[in-house]
């Protein structure tokens, strides 16, 4: 256990998204007894699509207290398969069944208002962290040795708020990187990636006087139709009763609209027209999403930041390494940041700003290398999906044909063997823990 002083240090946390909340109860978990997270929105009032469940974030969830209540309505999935778009034809299968042998928890689906609401009921259980709702961030007043920044609140004065270290957890589209980028003229622009996404979730009703779809929600089962510079990828959430899509398309609304946006009404006749050439299954399934309920998120990444930490704050999650969805770990890579940030914090050996900065700096060298290597790994599996007819078209589907052998990677790399390695199989709090005093010492 910490020091008593350390365990008094007043952190500040700004967004209450999966990384904040992930942050507040790992540190409460650790016994810090000052948390304050600021939330911009006036509620938590979670919303959203599907969310894949990987053992790298059940495996910190679980050690947070809040794996139980996430896994009761999670769909555990046995197998993953890819079509092709146009014929349904299957192009790979991979078995999924090993993963909870392998490494002790299994690869579920959720809904994603499941997982932030747990995390922030397990939060809500814990005296000492405190939410102050409706409140966004303004300027940064101090990085450090004592951080302080505005806020805002949606009704009142603005007010300053001093910490001991502050915390930016505030999204891809945070404030607290764009000013700390300013101040050390770093440009590390917003990437528009060309690609936009629609978020469907059809309900068990919708599907069930379809023989054909009524099969694709009772299986366990995560099913990805691909096609040139499209995709979609859907499985069963919500004990059965959900059928999440996600697609990804080339961008056609979001062009010519300012860059803070990133959610539109779509249209559902231009949906149909994206994805007219897939098979009539497809067709029918997009065809129940009610008018007037289709809406398309733009998918935006910005480039590698050379640094997460400044004097006495860091930037977590989003605001730091976004990425595109292709390996289904956003929320995943967000919740490792928050579980490392606590117990480099708990590991401090004294009370002073030179510490606190040398800390938060073991958290950006425990993460900062993992995180962009599977921002990029993503990136390359949607390019491997999105190929149109060639000669690197046909080497992936020569590989696929493959996996029915039993043989090669997948190209689908968040179903391959050896990716899934990398990625469940390192157990970053052990790794803080174990390389805390080295790190420290090296910096």
């Amino acid at each position: 256990m910490a020091p008593k002083e350390v365990l008094d240090l007043k952190i500040c946390i700004i967004g209450a998204g999966m990384g904040g909340l992930a942050t507040a109860l790992a540190l409460a978990k650790q016994g810090f007894r000052n948390i304050n997270v600021y939330e911009s929105a006036s509620n938590l009032g979670f919303v959203g699509a599907g969310i894949q469940l990987a053992p790298n974030m059940a495996r910190i969830l679980d050690r947070l207290g809040v794996w139980a209540d996430i896994e009761k309505e999670a769909v555990d999935l046995k197998d993953t398969s890819i079509r092709q778009g146009a014929t349904n034809a299957e192009l790979g299968h991979v078995d999924l069944l090993y993963i909870r042998s392998t490494y002790d928890y299994p690869h579920m689906v959720g809904h994603r208002a499941s997982l932030a609401g747990s995390i922030h009921d397990g939060c809500k259980r814990e005296k000492d962290v405190k939410f102050f709702m409706s409140t966004s961030a303004g300027e940064v007043k101090s990085w450090g040795p004592r951080p302080s920044f505005e806020a805002i609140p949606r009704e009142g004065e603005p007010y300053s708020v001093e910490c001991d270290v502050l915390l930016a957890a505030d999204g891809v589209k945070s404030v607290v990187r764009d000013q700390l980028l300013r101040l050390k003229n770093i440009d590390a622009k917003i990437i528009d990636t060309g690609q936009a996404a629609y978020r469907i979730m059809l309900k068990r009703e919708d599907m069930q006087n379809d023989p054909e779809l009524l099969e694709l929600i009772d299986k366990e089962s995560v099913t990805r139709w691909i096609g040139e510079k499209r995709h979609i990828i859907a499985y069963p959430v919500s004990s059965k009763n959900i059928y999440n899509l996600s697609t990804v398309q080339p961008d056609r609304n979001f062009a010519a609209a300012p860059s803070s946006t990133y959610t539109t009404q779509g249209s559902k006749p231009q949906m149909m027209e994206v994805f007219g050439d897939f098979c009539p299954m497809v067709k029918r399934m997009l065809d129940l999403v009610p008018d007037g309920e289709v809406c398309e998120w733009k998918l935006r990444v910005h480039e590698p930041l050379p640094f997460w930490v400044y004097e006495q704050t860091a930037l977590v999650g989003d605001a730091c390494h976004p990425t595109l969805p292709h390996l289904a770990q956003g929320a995943a890579q967000a919740i490792e940041d928050g579980a490392v940030l606590a117990i480099a914090l708990a590991k401090l050996p004294e009370v002073t700003p030179e510490a606190i900065n040398k800390a938060l700096r073991v958290y950006e060298k425990v993460r900062m290398e993992r995180a962009y290597t599977l921002v990029n790994l993503a990136a390359a599996s949607g390019r491997a999906m999105h190929l149109g007819e060639g000669a690197a078209k046909e080497e992936r589907d020569r590989q696929f044909a493959a996996l029915k052998e039993g043989k090669g990677p997948v190209p689908d790399k968040w179903a391959d063997a050896d990716v899934q390695k990398m990625i469940y199989g390192q157990d970053v709090m052990k790794i803080t823990e174990q390389d805390f005093d080295k790190i420290y010492a090296s910096l």
